[in-house]
């Protein structure tokens, strides 16, 4: 399953590119991109599991960007 989510307070290309390093290395994730310029992260993975993929991505992105918020 592909989806996309508008990111609130997102402040860095840094923080960016760590979090879509990160997810990426999450089990179950075929892909991922985090753009800073549009605030838009978008991910490919497991139907199955999706659900619990995106609680894992929201805590990974916590912790990167405490005050970045994940529109889900």
């Amino acid at each position: 399953m592909k989806k996309s989510f508008k990111m609130v307070d997102l402040d860095c290309a840094n923080c960016a590119a760590k979090m879509e390093t990160a997810i990426k290395k999450i089990k179950g994730v075929n892909h991922a991109t985090v753009s800073f310029m549009s605030q838009k992260m978008t991910i490919d993975a497991d139907d199955d599991h999706f659900q619990e993929i995106i609680k894992e991505i929201v805590k990974v992105c916590k912790r990167i960007e405490p005050d970045c918020i994940i529109q889900i």
